[in-house]
Parts: C-alpha cells; structure tokens; sequence
C-alpha cells in the first residue's frame, strides 16, 4: 500500500488547512473517498489509492495558505476540481489582476479564468464564451480598469446590444440614455465596484469611461481603448461585423457572451459560427467557459450542468 507523509510548517497553517471543526478535512476525503488520510499534530498521512493527487492537494493548499489566502468550502471545491484536472490552483489563485477601490483582490478563480485573463492580456480581440456566473463580465471590467491604470489605453468603452427580454424600452421613463441605463447597470455596477464613485464619475465626465448601447458604435473607429461588447449574443451577424470593424490601432477588445440566452429576434446571433469563422486570425482568441468556472453559488454550478444535460438530450433525439 503506497504511503505518503507530508509536514506542514507551523499550528496555524494547519488550522487553516483542516478547518473549523475538521470540515475541510472531511470534505478532502469525500472528494477522495479511496485515499486514507490522518492528521497527527503537524503531520498528514495519506494511504492508499491517489495518493500522488491528495499528496499534490495538500502541497498546493499548503501554498495557498502560506500566500496568505483563507480557505473555505468553495475554495476547496474549485482547488480539487483544478487538481483532478491536472492542473495548478496556487498559480491560478495567487495572480493578481487588480485591487479594487475597497482593497479587494480582484483574481482569477478558476482555471478557465486563468485562460481568459492570460488571452486578454496577451491578444488583441479575445472572446468569453460561457453560461451565467462564470465571470466573463466582472473580469473583462476588471482588466479594462488595469490597463487605463497602467497607461496601456487611453479610454474605456462599455457597450451591450440594446435587446428587450419581455420588457418594453418605450415605457421606460426619461430621455434615451436613461431608457438604455438599466439595461448597462451589470457593466456600471462592476466599473463602480473596481473604482471608487468619486474616480469613476470623474472618468464618465470626462469620457475616458463610456458606456453606450452598441447602436452608437456604428460609424466610429475605436483607438487606443479597452473595449467591452457584453452580452454579444443578442447581436446580430451584421452587428457583430459592425463592431468587430470598428477597431482601431492601440485598442484591446473583449466580448463576452453566453449561448444559451439568445433574445436577439429571429435567433440570429451574432455569435453563432463566430468561432469557426474568424479562426486562425493572428491575436484573436475564442475562451470557452463551462460550469467548472462558475464563480457563484454551488447551486449555479448544479443549473447550468442541469440545463447543459437537457441540451445534449435534445440534440440527441433530433
């Protein structure tokens, strides 16, 4: 039977390690229910089966710990999903992409977060394909505020398509753009969560912040931005072309979108084919997100696998 012994360097990281009550622990072996795990004092015993990935599980949380990151439930839950995967969860969970006006540590948390951060910080145009919580819009925001922070652009723009999903935009009180403004709160929301009210009202003033619906990017180039399309699956084909032409030199541009929630009339999205279509484009990148990275709650995770199921039954019965 393989053995494996790992000591860990002081009480209070072990306290972290096994959580209140032992509740990470616990949770540790169900997730490896064929590996026998026992802790005396400062030392961790694994036997069994897996050993190598409880072993590597415990080196990587050790890490995370010593990083100075608490660990709870849902931390451990996407920090074994990460190890199951083969892959690294301290270097995806320790790289920092920005602190909000709170002092908050924006970072990626997930490994397809990871894949989308790194794609937008090297491309030039990325997409953020995924279902609902996996974070497309918080972190495209997120990015865009560090690169006006650092000086790699001049301005922001934030843009949606302007769809109704059953509510009727005439019936809206006010003059255009406060019709249009509940329809950019998610994209003003994060903006005012990165900044604080004083600093990111200041760039709206001055325009160095925009935020407009996608109509009023028709005719214009768009240089020396952080551009955002959220929502791009409610664009048409000939609005998405429209938007992808507008780019200009020095600009980085992000697109969000999440397949299953086409409103746009007739179906027609935008995003249908997008990817087949524009392959193989030098610093155009497609990220596909799935419910391994959303960041919300469990029960979010559980949906979107739940909906996904029921997909894959009706394309099997067509």
């Amino acid at each position: 039977m393989t053995n494996l012994k790992l000591n860990v360097p002081s009480n209070d990281l072990m306290v972290g390690l096994v959580g209140e009550r032992d509740g990470l622990l616990r949770q540790i072996e169900a997730a490896f229910p064929q590996a026998m795990i026992s802790v005396r004092g400062n030392e961790v015993t694994v036997n069994g089966q897996e050993v190598d990935v409880v072993g590597r599980l415990f080196n990587e949380l050790v890490h995370l710990l010593e990083n100075g990151h608490e660990l709870n439930s849902r931390v451990l839950d996407r920090t074994i999903d990460m190890i199951k995967a083969d892959e690294q969860p301290s270097e995806v969970l320790t790289t920092e992409i920005l602190r909000t006006a709170r002092g908050k540590s924006v970072r990626p948390r997930s490994s397809g977060q990871m894949r989308y951060f790194e794609a937008v910080r090297d491309g030039v145009i990325t997409f953020a394909v995924g279902p609902a919580g996996t974070g497309k819009s918080w972190l495209a925001v997120a990015m865009a505020v560090r690169a006006l922070k650092n000086e790699q652009v001049d301005r922001i723009v934030l843009t949606r398509p302007l769809v109704e999903a059953g509510e009727r935009v005439g019936f809206l009180p006010g003059d255009l753009m406060a019709k249009v403004d509940p329809y950019l709160k998610p994209l003003y929301d994060a903006l005012f969560e990165m900044l604080d009210h004083e600093t990111a009202t200041r760039l709206l003033d001055r325009g160095q912040i925009e935020v407009a619906p996608l109509a009023f990017m028709r005719g214009r180039t768009l240089s020396n931005a952080f551009v955002i399309l959220d929502e791009a699956q409610n664009t048409s084909p000939e609005q998405m072309k429209m938007f992808l032409t507008r780019i200009g030199f020095g600009s980085r541009v992000v697109v969000t979108g999440d397949a299953t929630q086409v409103d746009v009339p007739g179906g027609r999205s935008g995003l249908d084919g997008l990817e087949e279509t524009l392959s193989g484009i030098q610093d155009l990148s497609f990220v596909n997100l799935s419910s391994r990275d959303v960041v919300r709650h469990r029960i979010v995770q559980d949906i979107v696998d739940a909906y996904d199921r029921r997909m894959q039954r009706r394309k099997k019965n067509d």
